[in-house]
């Protein structure tokens, strides 16, 4: 493993160099756009990787093929790649501060592959699009708390963050908050299917299911209570809300979510062994 040469100007907190491989794809550039904005990193101290095509993005930014190259001139690098990629990825960090947004890979594997001892595994999801991200992260021993502000202003930029305690906890936010807006997505999917045949036009269903889940989100967001609270508001009042969430219920929905979340994190579990 190496040393952390870069360590003294991570902990200026200023004038950081964060280079992203993988910055063309959508999660490497909603990072960028968001780290751009909130000021986190100047445009001519990023650096971000692509494959074939240069994107027309981030003017100013540094855009290049080779991975080793944008690591040397950074001092944060950031892998948002496919887990099935970074098996071929050899890029040497030298003590930098390396943080992973793939799924999966152990931050011991992290260390090893990319010679260093301040890794982080963290799992920001696709609304870092729009900075409502939710990204928890797990840090290894040689993260300090100097590296820990540059962390969780990376992540705040993207929504909120909160540090885990361990691999098995991010394995299973993995499926819980990696997959972002999949799962509303889902269940929106579900009931729009459930309008449109029994005949609302498609523009209408589509509209009154995307508006249900941005007044919850957004519901939610502002009482700040726990999910199970609203529930419960509904299941006393006795309505047709409640009506709707029992025959949910026996139809086994919690026992669905559970099944899911189960699979996730299993997922994530094979991904880290390579499979």
């Amino acid at each position: 493993m190496g040393t952390n040469r870069s360590e003294s100007r991570v902990e200026q907190g200023k004038d950081l160099r964060i280079g992203i491989i993988g910055g063309a794809g959508w999660l490497g550039g909603a990072m960028a756009a968001a780290m751009l904005e909130s000021g986190v990193v100047a445009p001519e101290n990023l650096a971000l990787s692509y494959r074939s095509t240069r994107p027309d993005r981030f003017p100013g930014a540094f855009w290049t093929k080779d991975n080793q190259a944008l690591a040397d001139r950074s001092d944060i690098v950031i892998l948002s790649i496919r887990p099935s990629d970074w098996q071929d990825l050899n890029v040497t960090a030298d003590g930098k501060l390396v943080i992973s947004v793939m799924a999966g890979i152990r931050l011991a594997a992290l260390g090893d592959r990319h010679r260093t001892l301040r890794a982080v595994r963290a799992l920001p999801n696709a609304a870092a699009e729009v900075r409502k991200s939710y990204t928890p992260w797990l840090a290894a021993d040689g993260i300090e708390d100097a590296d820990r502000a540059i962390i969780r202003a990376i992540f705040d930029a993207c929504g909120v963050q909160d540090e885990v305690r361990s691999e098995v906890e991010i394995d299973y936010l993995t499926g819980l908050t990696g997959s972002g807006p999949a799962f509303p997505a889902l269940l929106a999917d579900a009931m729009m299917a459930d309008a449109v045949s029994r005949g609302l036009d498609p523009h209408v269903a589509r509209r009154a299911v995307n508006m249900l889940l941005i007044g919850a989100g957004r519901m939610l967001e502002q009482r700040d209570e726990c999910p199970a609270e609203t529930v419960r508001t509904f299941l006393e009042y006795r309505g047709t809300t409640a009506a709707a969430i029992e025959a949910m219920t026996r139809a086994g929905f919690r026992t669905a979510v559970a099944q899911g979340l189960t699979a996730a994190q299993e997922k994530s579990l094979r991904l880290g062994d390579g499979s």
